[in-house]
């Protein structure tokens, strides 16, 4: 990279509410990949159920976010997907989206982006993943269950290797759409 070029900047964000069970998955996962070795340039941070806290801080300018979460999408608990947010179907509209302060979904917060880039004139970041792992239970309480703390080690080794750190084993796949070994993709 040039002298004048800026470094690509990665926001990896953990959300989710760590008083519903397995809801706190992306704040967990986002605490253990805090401890991982990373390329220059990728942050780590626990937002919790902050949305609009995050929505601003995307402001500052990211290339590429990867939300980590709690995603029920029909699997086994503890089944991790990655969710590339610009492929079909992966976000929805702005006008379909609730904006809730209280509760903000990862949908709302990028809605909630959309809206104050198309104000500010600011870029959003141009790739969104969500690496989600299916829950056994968002009911109150606090902790994970067994079968979903088992994939945090995992989604952090995953998250990783997308962002071109160190992964733990096999390499996992990357940001330039590599694929990524023993993962399932959501459809």
């Amino acid at each position: 990279m040039s002298a004048g070029t800026a470094r690509p900047r990665t926001l990896v964000a953990g959300v989710g509410n760590v008083f519903l069970g397995d809801d706190g998955f992306g704040v967990e996962a986002a605490r253990a990949l805090a401890g991982r070795p990373l390329p220059e340039g990728v942050e780590v941070a626990d937002i919790g159920i902050r949305g609009v806290h995050l929505a601003y801080r995307l402001l500052d300018g990211y290339d590429t976010l990867v939300v980590l979460d709690a995603t029920a999408r029909g699997g086994a608990p503890g089944t991790l997907y990655v969710i590339d947010a610009a492929a079909p179907g992966g976000r929805p509209s702005p006008d379909g989206v609730p904006l809730d302060g209280h509760r903000m979904s990862p949908d709302a917060v990028l809605a909630l982006l959309d809206a104050l880039c198309a104000g500010t004139g600011a870029v959003p970041p141009r790739r969104t993943l969500v690496v989600g792992c299916e829950p056994a239970t968002v009911e109150e309480g606090i902790g994970l269950s067994p079968r979903v703390a088992a994939a945090v080690p995992e989604a952090a080794r995953l998250v990783a290797g997308l962002v071109g750190g160190p992964a733990g084993g096999e390499a996992a796949g990357r940001l330039d759409g590599t694929p990524l070994p023993s993962l399932r993709r959501a459809p």
